[in-house]
């Protein structure tokens, strides 16, 4: 038997598919040719690194994914994924909600606040008396307003009055709008 011949039918010993008469001039020839024992050793150790039957037939325990594994690992991902998308159209009608909400909100304050002035301009022209007891009620609130007016007029024109106290005054309304675009954003997926 020739090397050549050896080393193609080491395979099929190895795997088991071999005559009893080749298998025995087989090992004949691997005690006689070192290089040819050299290379069956080097099979045997490369089969042993890659967890492959050995020649005596023993199998190594390999981790066996079963088919019933991967289908409930599916269902899994596929529950998480369901899930998600229901948070995300919860959110979504949440959302459609609250602008509802906010622009009839909205409009009402802005309706109730247009019509106070008015109801106040009524009244005046009605019934006088009335308006004038509701003034000298109100005459403490439209002193207390006017002093704050007074004092904020005197902080804005101190404001704009000095360039870098209105630069940084700009720069906070600024970063703190930032902050609250950023708190204010919609959630990223995960």
């Amino acid at each position: 038997m020739r090397c050549s011949d050896v080393k193609a039918r080491l395979g099929a010993q190895h795997e088991g598919n071999l005559e009893a008469a080749i298998a025995s001039a087989l090992q004949e020839h691997l005690a006689s040719c070192d290089s040819c024992r050299v290379f069956e050793q080097q099979q045997r150790h490369i089969d042993i690194l890659l967890c492959a039957p050995t020649p005596q037939g023993q199998r190594s325990q390999q981790p066996q994914v079963s088919t019933d594994t991967i289908m409930r690992a599916i269902q899994q991902r596929r529950r998480i994924t369901q899930q998600l998308e229901e948070l995300q159209q919860q959110q979504q009608i949440r959302v459609k909600k609250m602008r509802k909400m906010g622009a009839a909100s909205a409009a009402l304050s802005v309706f109730t606040l247009s019509c106070i002035p008015l109801l106040f301009l009524t009244l005046t022209m009605l019934q006088t008396d009335l308006a004038v007891k509701m003034l000298a009620l109100l005459n403490g609130v439209i002193d207390t307003c006017m002093i704050l007016a007074q004092y904020l007029q005197t902080g804005l024109s101190l404001v704009t009055r000095d360039n870098w106290i209105f630069s940084g005054f700009a720069f906070a309304v600024v970063v703190m709008m930032g902050m609250w675009l950023r708190l204010m954003r919609p959630p990223k997926e995960a």
